[in-house]
């Protein structure tokens, strides 16, 4: 996985300010030398606009046109604001304040707050819905955790919007909102929640940008003291600026017009808070000289992928859609996009595990394969499916890298090493900087090899992994870099959030994905109901999960699959169909709405499963093959209460998470410690032996023979074949001992994968 754009970790500084120019395109170039007036750059998928902003920024301060403390780049994660410092950095250009609006905002308010206000500034809450839960208990609303988290977002949509609680329902039924209760009783908890945070004397995000623009709009003198400072704006993703966020850029400006914009109106995918194209697209209307620059070459995906994406566009209509930019790939042919059905949804998550395990087994990274999903709910069944097949993943959203203990740990140990080295008999025979970095981490528990042990074991491996690896990159291109250097280097990536990449396969929401992008990438769940989301109701709404769609499919640089389950769980009613935003797209579907000439994409197949029944499905070269279809499966229900068992952990017990358990703690402990012995036979994690919820599964129900032990979710035919002996062995109670690999009496343990087991 990497920010969008592929360049070097480290590439070396520009030597002067024409050399900052080498290697742009031509619109990349234009955008970069225009550094007077107002710049608008339209920029597409994949077109290099990051490189595009923060090379105009750097060729402005090294040829002494800009001064780097009045440049204010702003942009809308902490990430992004990052990584556009750390390239800024690496082109020479330090001290160039890049920030989110928020942090911005922040700052100045803690500034100018003595001098506007008097006294302190109000703490900062950084999670609200606590405070909203105890609104709703002042003013008797119960609300469940589902009402609770829409409504403190129906809040915040309410602040970003500028909208008091007076003018909530109105506003709410203008925008075809789908309000979680009544909304005058939103109106009357938004209330509730202002007077207790005044009450609390606290505020929270939104309240930052408020007060900020409160500030400036009141204290002339204080407005004219930032726009002393800033003269010069970059605005990053300005398809997502809400009207309160516009506001504020506003005031900075005054009556100034060096202002650079950068947005693409076909990603817009956050009007739910607010967020609205209308400033990128109406931005000439208000400023009528403005240069306008489109980037429409596209670095990122191969031909096949970006006519796909096309094709998306090709079908949607609005205001964005008529603004639509081309995108013309600029790499060599690819493989065609895979669409695959499936059953249901455990079929679907297996299926995708089972090709992701093909693609590392044959050398793609596994940090370059991604599955992304429309909701996080869609998570767990990837995570255990993935699990079952060994892969290691990692979940976007989740804990920062430089915030993990190991992490934490690893940092003041090298600081330690940086500093007291020549006493430390750790590095007395570390010759470079690299073998260094190995050293002491290996006092945190790096190995050269990674563990045979289970996730969280493996994850801690993983972290230090990464920053060896870091080390390795930053040695390359620091020649004579010292342990005291590559600290620094971590303290600065630390400070802006800069994570190096962790070895495993990416899950994330569509959402969360914006603005990354891997070899290959699986999107699932493309199937009505999902894609677009069932709330999505009016036109704007639809659209909006098009372009949602559009982001994820222009996330792939090479490979792109995209699948869909007829049912959710096993057994169940095959009433879905396919998403149909690709009505036209795929092979044998025509178009349902809007402009088309793309024809057929790719191919469609059957998911390829257990089970020997027929079925056909074309290729991905577009020719007839015969693919093995799957038995249909009988519903998965609980074995102690009979209820119809959907989640995946649940399937793989047999018996809701609730319901009592019978589990033989000693078989399972004998389970445990031969699993382990097993895997370190294997030089492999515990959990590709089996996982702790299928050993758990079989110490219930503690089978006799093999076809009782192939009904237990998890126990596949290969590794029926593979471990059945033992286990049932374990089971009726034998110490079983695993044989050596090597062991030619050991059938089964080194067959080649068979393809529709290897998964599992």
């Amino acid at each position: 996985m990497t920010a969008a754009t592929h360049s070097p970790l480290f590439p070396r500084t520009p030597d002067s300010a024409d050399a900052v120019l080498e290697g742009l395109d031509p619109e990349q170039r234009e955008v970069a030398t225009a550094l007077h007036g107002p710049v608008c750059v339209l920029a597409g998928a994949g077109t290099g606009k990051t490189r595009a902003i923060t090379h105009r920024i750097a060729y402005g301060v090294r040829a002494g046109i800009l001064q780097p403390s009045s440049v204010l780049a702003v942009t809308f994660t902490n990430r992004a604001a990052g990584e556009m410092r750390g390239r800024l950095r690496q082109l020479g250009a330090q001290g160039v304040q890049a920030r989110t609006f928020h942090s911005a905002a922040l700052r100045q308010l803690q500034y100018f707050w003595p001098k506007a206000v008097g006294g302190s500034l109000p703490r900062l809450v950084e999670r609200k819905i606590q405070l909203v839960a105890d609104a709703a208990t002042a003013c008797g609303l119960r609300l469940d955790r589902s009402e609770l988290r829409d409504a403190t977002a129906e809040i915040e949509w309410c602040k970003v919007t500028q909208t008091v609680p007076a003018d909530y329902a109105y506003a709410a039924a203008k925008s075809g909102r789908d309000t979680p209760r009544d909304p005058a009783e939103i109106a009357h908890l938004y209330t509730a929640y202002e007077n207790l945070k005044s009450a609390r004397s606290v505020i929270d995000f939104e309240d930052v940008l408020l007060l900020t623009v409160a500030v400036l709009q009141d204290r002339h003198d204080i407005a004219d003291q930032v726009r002393s400072q800033y003269q010069h704006f970059v605005v990053d993703e300005y398809q997502d600026v809400s009207p309160l966020q516009q506001r504020l850029l506003e005031l900075w400006l005054g009556d100034r017009d060096n202002l650079c914009v950068v947005g693409d109106a076909s990603q817009t995918i956050y009007s739910f808070t607010g967020a609205t194209p209308d400033h990128l697209l109406d931005f000439r209307e208000r400023h009528p000289g403005a240069t306008v620059v489109k980037l429409v070459r596209d670095y990122r995906s191969t031909p096949q992928v970006v006519r796909l994406a096309n094709g998306l566009l090709a079908q949607a209509h609005g205001r964005a859609a008529d603004h639509r930019l081309e995108l013309v790939s600029q790499r060599g042919a690819g493989p065609e996009p895979v669409y695959v059905e499936y059953t249901d949804e455990p079929a679907e998550a297996e299926g995708a595990a089972r090709r992701i395990r093909e693609l590392i087994d044959a050398g793609v990274p596994a940090a370059e394969i991604a599955i992304l999903f429309r909701t996080n709910s869609q998570s767990e069944t990837y995570e255990q499916a993935l699990a079952d097949a060994g892969v290691p993943y990692q979940l976007r959203g989740a804990e920062r890298f430089f915030d993990r203990p190991e992490v934490r740990r690893a940092g003041v140990a090298l600081r330690a090493a940086a500093r007291f080295g020549g006493n430390d008999s750790l590095l007395d025979e570390a010759v470079d900087l690299p073998s260094q970095v190995r050293a002491v981490l290996s006092g945190e528990g790096w190995t050269a090899q990674p563990p045979a042990g289970s996730g969280a074991t493996r994850e801690r491996w993983e972290s230090l992994a990464a920053l060896a690896h870091l080390a390795q990159d930053f040695a390359a291109t620091h020649p004579g870099a010292s342990l005291a250097d590559f600290v620094a280097e971590l303290d600065e990536r630390a400070g802006a959030q800069h994570a190096p990449t962790v070895q495993g396969v990416t899950l994330a929401s569509l959402h969360a994905a914006k603005g990354l992008e891997w070899d290959a990438v699986f999107l699932v769940g493309v199937a009505e109901g999902m894609m677009p989301i069932t709330y999505a109701k009016t036109d704007e709404q639809i659209e909006e999960e098009r372009r949602l769609l559009y982001v994820g499919v222009t996330r792939a640089r090479e490979r792109l699959h995209l699948s869909w389950s007829l049912s959710r769980a096993p057994g169940g009613r095959p009433n879905r169909r396919p998403s149909r935003f690709l009505d036209g797209l795929r092979p044998g579907t025509t178009p349902t709405v809007g402009r088309t000439g793309t024809g057929a994409l790719g191919g469609i197949e059957r998911g390829i499963e257990r089970g020997t029944g027929g079925g056909t499905g074309s290729g991905t070269g577009g020719g007839l093959m015969a693919v093995p279809r799957r038995k249909q499966r009988t519903p998965a229900r609980c074995r102690v209460c009979g209820r119809t068992l959907i989640d995946a952990g649940e399937m793989k017990l047999m018996r809701c998470e609730d319901c009592p358990s019978d589990m033989d703690e000693g078989l399972y402990a004998r389970l445990r410690e031969w699993r382990a012995a097993e895997a370190g036979l294997s030089g492999q994690p515990d959990f590709c032996v089996f996982t702790d919820r299928t050993l758990m599964a079989i110490a219930e129900t503690c089978p006799d023979t093999p076809a009782e032990l192939s009904r237990i979710p998890g126990v596949l035919d290969r590794k029926l074949r593979r471990y059945g002996a033992d286990v049932l062995a374990i089971c009726a109670g034998a110490e079983a001992v695993p044989e050596p690999e090597n062991d030619p009496l050991n059938d089964g343990r080194n067959d080649p994968p068979n393809t529709a087991d290897d998964a599992r």
